[in-house]
Parts: C-alpha cells; sequence; structure tokens
C-alpha cells in the first residue's frame, strides 16, 4: 500500500527532514545525480544507522520521492499503531515480514513495488551495524535482482552515520555525513558472484569517502 498523503511526506520530508540534516550535520555527497527519478530501481547501501533511511529519502530529487519505498522490518516498525503510521505514511516504509518458517512470500510486498514503478531503497545487512563496519549481505538482494534482472542495482556507500547516531542511542551527535552514489551493477548469473559485485562496488565508493579515525 502506498502512502496515502503523498503531500504530507513530501512536506517532511523537504521542510522538515532536510534542513534538520543540513543544520545539523555536514554533509558531502558524491554522484547525487546518479539517483533514479523514476522506477523501478533498486537502491542499496550499507546500514549503521536508522539516520540512514532520513538522509537516502532527503536526497532524492522532489519529483521522484512520492516513488521511493524503503524496506523495513515490520517485526520492528509497526510495535506500536503510531510507529506503523510514521513508517507506512511519513517514511513511505514497506513493512516486510522477517520471521523465518513464516506462509508469506517476504520479498512479495518488495515485488510488487517494483511492478508499480517504484524505487525501493534496500540495505542488505538486514540490521544495522557496528559503526563503519559492514556486515554480510544477506541473500534476499540475489533473489529479488534475479526476479527482476532487468531493474537497475544502484550502490549507495554512506560513511559517518553510525558515528552519529550509533545503534541504541537517540541523541544525535553533529559530525560529517558523506555519501557516494554509485552506478548500476553488472548483473551475474551466480547470486553469490552478483552479491560479491554488489559488496565491490561499495568498496569502490567508500574508498571515495573521508575517513573517521577515533584513536
Amino acid at each position: 500500500m502506498r502512502p496515502r498523503w503523498p503531500a504530507l511526506r513530501a512536506a517532511f520530508f523537504l521542510g522538515v527532514v532536510r534542513p534538520a540534516l543540513l543544520l545539523g550535520f555536514g554533509l558531502g555527497v558524491r554522484g547525487r545525480e546518479r539517483l533514479p527519478v523514476r522506477g523501478p530501481a533498486i537502491v542499496v547501501a550499507n546500514h549503521n544507522s536508522h539516520l540512514d533511511t532520513l538522509l537516502l529519502l532527503s536526497l532524492f530529487a522532489p519529483r521522484a520521492l512520492a516513488w521511493v519505498r524503503p524496506a523495513a522490518a515490520a517485526d520492528y516498525f509497526s510495535r506500536t499503531p503510531l510507529l506503523a503510521w510514521v513508517s507506512r505514511e511519513l517514511i513511505g516504509a514497506l513493512l516486510i515480514d522477517r520471521q523465518p518458517g513464516g506462509r508469506r512470500d517476504p520479498l512479495a510486498p518488495l515485488s510488487a513495488s517494483l511492478e508499480r514503478q517504484e524505487i525501493i531503497l534496500l540495505f542488505p545487512e538486514g540490521t544495522r551495524g557496528q559503526p563503519e563496519v559492514r556486515e554480510a549481505f544477506k541473500a534476499g538482494l540475489a533473489h529479488l535482482a534475479r526476479r527482476h534482472p532487468d531493474v537497475p542495482v544502484i550502490p549507495v556507500a554512506l560513511r559517518g552515520l553510525g558515528y552519529a547516531l550509533p545503534k541504541g542511542e537517540w541523541l544525535p551527535v553533529p559530525l560529517n555525513l558523506y555519501v557516494a552514489v554509485g552506478t548500476p551493477v553488472p548483473r551475474q548469473a551466480d547470486k553469490a558472484a552478483f552479491l560479491a559485485a554488489v559488496e565491490a562496488a561499495l568498496d569502490s565508493l567508500e574508498a571515495e569517502l573521508p575517513t573517521y579515525r577515533w584513536d
């Protein structure tokens, strides 16, 4: 289900989130013009913080924002009615059932979104890791890419967000944040090879970004 009030969502990101990020953090972005303006497309990024989704959504052009849908865990982001409403209506999240052994296809909402010509934001690690440490990718990205072989998979590297708002913390620290957007990853017939190609693309993008050193 798409957000029922797209104007409210646009006002939230353009009028609240984007100014707050610009005022609260230093932000350096490379390759922003590579973000898609229409779908279907899959944008994949490393995951260290709840700020990841907010920052990525704020980078899209206003005309594209209505079509961007972040994937999120249903068990976490629908714990309360208010959180579920914010997740669906303001964030525009696709709430995914990640419980093992369920009868539902966890990728079905993502496939349906792509068939609606939407842009999916996906964090293949599946959860927030330690700052500047990328966890192994889950196989879901490879399965989704195989179902939709003509949909581009665009890598985005994020740096600094895990320090600005680490897992388990709720008070942001005003630090410099960095983003690098890449070009679509070439498809591989083998799932493991495709995931390796996506990780290699992120490695290359991360090498372009300034490094945080904490001594």
